[in-house]
């Protein structure tokens, strides 16, 4: 029996200040963020779905909502898609600017295949798995849609994929509103296709 689990990274946030926002309430949909979203629900709008769920952010329930709408379904949420915990979380972080500049934050990069700022990433691909588990079984015969984060979704993939998940951030292949799809006969994965229904972005740019 074919079942198919779309993990969907939320569109663009507002974010003016360029912090890392993380888990911090309260970051919602650009403009462009909302238009993306409502794209990738007409990309899904004559696809199986069966279910519909996401992380508690609200940038992924904002992401999500369309989607549950054109298929008259209730949207569910899963702490287990979640965004991926970090030290830094409401600080900027580019290189050469922000927190990684003071000494005191220094102590924090030394393991980089953990990671030691943040999350252990075997924890992120254990508990996104369990979600999508979750949402296989809910859905199964059908699709379901999983709103989730960029890392978490680039975390799982690499694990479900038998590669390293320390990586550098400037390749992921997980654009804002994107769908990683798994692909599953019974329990069993057996491919994963990527799209970007709304266009690509540049893993180069913060938050994108």
């Amino acid at each position: 029996m074919k079942t198919v689990v779309h993990l969907l990274r939320h569109g663009e946030v507002h974010n003016p200040t360029g912090v890392l926002y993380g888990r911090i309430p309260g970051f919602m949909l650009s403009e462009r963020g909302q238009k993306q979203a409502l794209t990738v629900a007409e990309h899904l709008r004559d696809h199986d779905i069966a279910h519909v769920v996401a992380s508690p952010l609200d940038r992924a329930r904002q992401t999500a909502s369309p989607i549950a709408d054109s298929h008259r379904l209730e949207l569910a949420t899963d702490e287990r898609l979640i965004e991926a915990d970090n030290k830094f979380e409401g600080m900027k972080v580019s290189v050469g600017d922000g927190a990684l500049r003071s000494p005191e934050h220094w102590p924090k990069l030394v393991n980089p295949f953990r990671p030691s700022w943040g999350e252990p990433y075997i924890e992120i691909a254990h508990r996104m798995l369990g979600a999508v588990q979750r949402a296989r079984a809910t859905a199964e015969g059908h699709e379901a849609v999983c709103v989730s984060h960029q890392l978490p979704i680039w975390t799982l993939r690499r694990f479900l994929e038998g590669k390293r998940m320390w990586h550098d951030p400037r390749r992921r292949e997980c654009s804002l509103a994107s769908l990683t799809s798994l692909v599953f006969d019974g329990e069993q994965l057996v491919r994963v296709v990527y799209t970007e229904p709304a266009g690509a972005t540049n893993p180069r740019v913060t938050g994108a």
